[in-house]
């Protein structure tokens, strides 16, 4: 396997993950709703091709700066949970 494809499994499970989180975590659930809002000023009304390519350069820039999925809270995690949020719309 390489590393794009490690990276788009890591990124896929971080977005399971934290969509099932959703349920049961107000806070988690909130936090999203505003990544979502962020992201939607920024990107428009993108297309699932449009955020898997945001997805994947932000996600790769993350992981190249050190980062590791530890915390549901971090603001890096919510962001990857967002956009794969948004893709389910998208689809």
């Amino acid at each position: 396997m390489n590393g794009d494809e490690s990276l788009g499994l890591l990124v896929r499970d971080i977005g399971e993950v934290g969509v099932a989180e959703m349920a049961g975590s107000p806070g988690l659930a909130a936090a999203v709703d505003q990544h979502v809002a962020t992201l939607r000023d920024e990107l428009g009304a993108p297309g699932e091709e449009r955020l898997m390519a945001y997805l994947h350069g932000f996600a790769e820039d993350a992981f190249n700066r050190g980062w590791w999925p530890d915390d549901p809270r971090d603001w890096r995690f919510v962001r990857i949970v967002a956009v794969c949020w948004m893709m389910r719309d998208a689809a």
